[in-house]
């Protein structure tokens, strides 16, 4: 009976040891690897939650060519309201025509918003699925999906934090990296009582200081490891008690204008690497051959 209860501790203490495992990550540095194995291991005291947050397009989703996004809301509106002359159509359009060219951030938020008014949940959800699994199938970056499932083992709870409207992404993300809806945060929209989004936003709106702001309003606890890879993540990732990771930081624009706060003078690449706690990670994001765009039908400017 003795060795029997041996046995049987050492096998549980095994299954746990083994949960508890760093995986190296293909297509990480040996560098990267052991700095994130590092980390992790040390986490393994903490008792209280450990979070961690991550944008979503560039970071975890490819963004080359478009946005997943933009693509959807520019296809819907090929679909549906294109070339037709009734009002809810013209009125459609000229909603679209002012996300395409905004006069600033907030133009083009209310706009975003103004378009998918009147849709359900599901019929949003629907076409971000659907979006996704007709162009954007394999563009979850391979090497975070790894990272995510060692954070998940260490016993990490994962946040996504998006400008992108929430309900084209909620059900992607859930669907394809495990993550509970509540925890999927973007541009939120009121919903109305009969289930329909309304143009109404809900507050903070999570870009730049608004992704921090998401960060104190929904999680309400400081996050041990943020990753980004955009001026737009600054704030959150500066939010970072522990390590930050920036995903194929630009190095050819200059940030100058009223909106660049502490980045102003600097790229996203150098502006990160004066940051010792900061891991910089480049991945492959690129078109997929004879792939149509219907955003680029409309003119919209590419994200090469």
């Amino acid at each position: 009976m003795k060795k029997i209860l041996i046995l049987v501790i050492f096998m549980v203490s095994s299954i746990y040891l083994n949960s508890q495992t760093y995986k190296k990550i293909n297509g990480f540095s040996d560098e990267i690897n052991e700095k994130l194995k590092q980390f992790l291991v040390s986490s393994l005291t903490i008792k209280d939650r450990k979070v961690a947050v991550f944008d979503c397009d560039g970071t975890l989703l490819g963004q080359v060519p478009y946005y997943l996004s933009e693509e959807a809301i520019f296809t819907y509106a090929k679909m549906k309201y294109d070339g037709k002359n009734d009002s809810i159509s013209i009125e459609k359009m000229n909603y679209l025509f002012h996300i395409l060219k905004p006069i600033d951030e907030n133009d083009y938020v209310q706009n975003t918003l103004n378009f998918l008014s009147g849709m359900t949940v599901k019929e949003i959800e629907h076409l971000g699925t659907s979006t996704f699994d007709s162009k954007y199938k394999n563009k979850f970056y391979g090497e975070m999906k790894e990272l995510l499932t060692n954070l998940k083992k260490f016993n990490f709870e994962i946040w996504i934090i998006s400008a992108s409207p929430e309900l084209l992404y909620q059900e992607i993300i859930h669907r394809e990296l495990g993550i509970p809806k509540e925890r999927i945060i973007g541009m939120k929209a009121v919903i109305s009582e009969n289930n329909l989004a309304t143009n109404l936003l809900v507050n903070p709106y999570p870009m730049n200081q608004g992704k921090a702001e998401a960060i104190n309003t929904f999680i309400k606890v400081p996050p041990l490891i943020v990753g980004g890879n955009s001026r737009g993540d600054m704030e959150m990732m500066n939010a970072s008690t522990g390590l930050k990771i920036i995903v194929n930081p630009n190095d050819s624009h200059i940030e100058n204008n009223i909106n660049s706060g502490d980045m102003f003078g600097y790229t996203v690449k150098k502006y990160w690497e004066k940051d010792p706690s900061c891991i910089e990670i480049f991945l492959k994001d690129e078109a997929f051959n004879n792939q149509t765009f219907i955003s680029n039908q409309y003119g919209l400017m590419p994200n090469y």
